[in-house]
Order: structure tokens, then sequence, then C-alpha cells
């Protein structure tokens, strides 16, 4: 019987102590030692506990305390390393950057926008558009190395809203048409973190990860 009653403690404390160990390691470890010392003064005396199994207990409640320790150490490692993030990303604000995208940004009667080349362009020709797709304006850029560039255009003589305005790109190296890329260009707004990465907000209304800058302007 007294086995018995022993064993149906060592079941509840066991759920206890794991329940526990999960938010608090110290007491998950206070816990164990208690149900260690219970067993040993409940154990059969003609079958007492093994040394060997008893090694093997404390072995284990150590290797969960270091386990549980470790964890709560890489938390607020990764805690501290977000605050480290966002401070980073504050010196950000106010910057102009340059992420995949096709809205034109307008300002002060001037547009502005960039586009990535995979390899060398005989033309590239920009057309901007209204958000409906008809073209408004055609710039000729000429001959293009590979890689990113930027181009200005002249919205003086425009006379519609320019908040919507979109272009698009057209590269060709002689006949053969080209893959490009268009970047849009944006101010960064604000910093934050979000599941462990840096975000910021744009002045297109846009959030973006840091690794989606293609470059600062």
């Amino acid at each position: 019987m007294i086995l018995s009653a022993t064993n149906a403690v060592t079941t509840t404390t066991d759920a206890s102590t794991k329940a526990n160990a999960a938010s608090d390691p110290s007491a998950a470890q206070d816990r164990f030692l208690k149900l260690l010392v219970a067993q040993l003064n409940n154990q059969d005396p003609m079958n007492p506990l093994d040394n060997a199994q008893m090694t093997s207990q404390i072995a284990q409640i150590n290797t969960v305390t270091g386990i549980q320790q470790l964890n709560q150490t890489m938390q607020s490692m990764a805690a501290q390393f977000n605050s480290l993030q966002v401070m980073q990303g504050t010196a950000l604000v106010g910057r102009n950057v340059l992420t995949e995208g096709s809205s034109l940004a307008v300002a002060d009667k001037a547009g502005k926008g960039g586009f990535e080349l995979g390899s060398a362009a005989t033309n590239v020709k920009i057309e901007v558009t209204t958000a409906g797709g008809q073209v408004v304006d055609t710039i000729d850029l000429g001959a293009k190395a590979a890689g990113r560039h930027t181009f200005d255009w002249d919205a003086s003589k425009y006379t519609g809203a320019t908040d919507a305005l979109q272009f698009r790109v057209t590269a060709v190296n002689g006949s053969t048409k080209l893959d490009s890329t268009a970047l849009s260009l944006a101010k960064v707004t604000a910093a934050g973190a979000e599941d462990g990465q840096l975000v910021l907000s744009l002045s297109n209304g846009k959030t973006i990860n840091y690794s989606q800058i293609k470059a600062l302007v």
C-alpha cells in the first residue's frame, strides 16, 4: 500500500514539476528534490531505489533546468537584438530608399525612380503612366550598363494628379528585349520590429523588411 501511494504522489508531483518547469527552472528543481526525498523516505526496504536510477533522474532534471535557463538567456538576447535593430533603423528615418515597385515619386514638379538591368542595354526607355496605364510621357535614356540606375522626370508640364503615377521600363540590346526591374523611390517614415525582423514604413504607404532595400538615395 505504501508503494502504491508513493507512485500516486510521484505521478501527481511529476505533472506539477513539468507544468512549472516551463515557467520557473528553479521551482522545477526544488520540486524534483522534494520528490526525490519523498521517494527515498517511502521506498520499499526490500527493493530500495537503484543508485543508477537516482543518478539518471538527477541528470535529467539538471538537463531540463539547463535548457530552460538557456531558453531564457536566448529570449533576453533576442529582445536586446530587436531593440538594437530598431535603434539602427531609426537612423534611416527621413532617408530615401529604392525598393522593387513601379510607383513614381513626384515632389516639387520633379519625378524620380530607378531600375536595375541584368545586362548592358543599347537603349532604355521609361514610360510614365497613369494608374490606368495611359502613357503621359516618355523618357529616352539611351545606352545603359548592367546594374542599378536612377532617372529624373520633369513633371512641370503635367497638370493631372501625380500621387498615383506609375512608370514602366523597356530595355533592349539591339533587337533583343532585356529583363529589367523597376525600382520605386520612397522616404522612410518609421522603423520597428516584427517577428525578429527590422521593418520600415515608407512614405508611399508600404511596409518593408530591411532586406528589401535595394539602395539609399
